[in-house]
């Protein structure tokens, strides 16, 4: 009778237990990746890290802002605290003070809002994951992305499917001499949690624009207030452009440079969703506006056409 009682008793605290810790992830979300001793965040599996994102980003657009970030923030200084203090604890005040001070450290585009990648340098992660998203080697130029882009879509579909991104992660991590560390289970787990954060349309693959988020460069040069009509277009200003994605010193821009800055004038007009057959028909559009010779080229002359319409400007000769 006893031990019945002992089992009974046993059984009702583990519920009680299991209720508590609903509630508590109910209440403060990031409570329960904090030590309970220390109260420091926890390393967060790849799958942790996916919940965390899915839990804020509510709208699933694939950033956390306006409402979304204030309840993120509050629950992330409330769940520091030893005692089960409420998110709304933390005054408006306080959460200004916070939200400035943190998109400050954080926000590195200045956009006002936070991305999957910018999260990801706030929480503690695993190491061979946090590596997936280099954020210590990010690519030079355009040019080396649309490289990697036609050596991992190896069936030419303009997608990079599920194996192909496996076989892409697979060979980050043999870069960084870390793949003997990570399973095959672990490789497939990785694959598809950067599956769920970069596949905005939840087709099971990657465009153009969703693998241009997992593998950013440092910077789009085309974006530059130059190109914007901001300041008169000058043949430095040209060559430097020339150079950048003439890779190979051939004195034209062709094949992956010729891609490549394409995809650059691409994500000036559809900055978040495009893939390869839009890439496909605004190259058909713009070389034709400037009179492409069918070589497969690009020369200074055609070059400096399409810069000028994307200033806006006439040849600073005739300014």
């Amino acid at each position: 009778m006893e031990a019945t009682n002992g089992a009974g008793c046993a059984a009702s605290a583990a519920a009680a237990a299991s209720k508590r810790v609903q509630i508590e992830k109910a209440q403060n979300f990031m409570r329960q990746y904090r030590d309970p001793e220390s109260r420091e965040l926890k390393k967060l599996s790849a799958n942790q890290f996916m919940d965390v994102w899915a839990h804020y980003d509510n709208d699933g657009n694939g950033y956390i802002e306006g409402t979304e970030l204030d309840g993120f923030l509050r629950e992330f200084v409330s769940s520091a605290n030893a005692t089960d203090i409420s998110p709304e604890a933390v005054t408006d005040t306080m959460l200004g003070e916070l939200k400035s001070c943190f998109m400050e450290a954080y926000d590195d585009n200045q956009d006002g809002k936070i991305d999957i990648r910018e999260l990801a340098q706030l929480l503690p992660m695993e190491e061979n994951f946090l590596l997936l998203f280099r954020f210590d080697n990010p690519l030079e130029s355009s040019v080396e992305f649309m490289k990697i882009w036609r050596e991992y879509d190896t069936d030419n579909s303009g997608y990079i499917e599920a194996d192909e991104l496996k076989n892409f992660l697979r060979d980050l991590l043999k870069e960084a001499k870390k793949i003997n560390d990570v399973s095959e289970d672990k490789l497939i787990e990785y694959t598809d949690t950067m599956l769920q954060v970069f596949d905005a349309n939840k087709d099971g693959r990657l465009q153009l624009s969703e693998m241009a988020k997992l593998l950013p460069v440092k910077e789009n040069f085309l974006c530059r207030q130059v190109f914007k009509g901001a300041a008169r277009l000058t043949k430095e200003d040209i060559e430097k452009v020339f150079s950048l994605y003439d890779r190979d010193n051939s004195g034209s821009i062709e094949n992956e440079e010729l891609k490549g800055f394409l995809k650059d004038l691409l994500e000036l007009v559809k900055k978040d969703d495009y893939d390869a057959q839009d890439l496909k028909a605004f190259e058909e559009t713009i070389l034709r506006g400037v009179g492409y010779d069918k070589d497969g080229k690009i020369s200074r002359k055609e070059l400096t056409m399409i810069l000028l319409t994307l200033a806006k400007m006439p040849p600073e000769d005739e300014q």
